[in-house]
């Protein structure tokens, strides 16, 4: 399915969701590419609409490639079968969460 930009996806999300008719909801939308789509969705189930900050833990040689991923709330998630196959030891994991730590506190502070 195809839409115009991120609000028309957000209009048409927000109706799907609001004909399941869910009881007290709650969107959170990934900056910056998904807060306009959930304002829409949040618009049309008249709920609250919170913005949640992540950032991915990328394998050191590799960046791009997932190895886990990092939130507010000191909040981590770790692909265990991505650092086993890139062979990346807990040390390495945590120096490069601990960078993007420092970025996602950045990121908190602008949003």
């Amino acid at each position: 399915m195809r839409f115009a930009n991120r609000r028309q996806a957000g209009e048409q999300l927000g109706q799907a969701v609001a004909d399941l008719k869910p009881s007290d909801p709650v969107v959170y939308a990934l900056p910056r590419g998904g807060v306009p789509v959930g304002f829409e969705v949040a618009a049309a189930l008249e709920c609250p609409l919170d913005i949640l900050i992540v950032r991915k833990v990328g394998v050191p040689f590799q960046p791009e490639l997932a190895m886990g991923a990092i939130a507010e709330g000191d909040v981590i998630v770790r692909n265990r079968d991505v650092i086993a196959a890139a062979r990346v030891t807990e040390s390495e994991f945590d120096d490069v969460a601990a960078a993007e730590r420092r970025e996602l506190d950045h990121r908190v502070t602008l949003f």
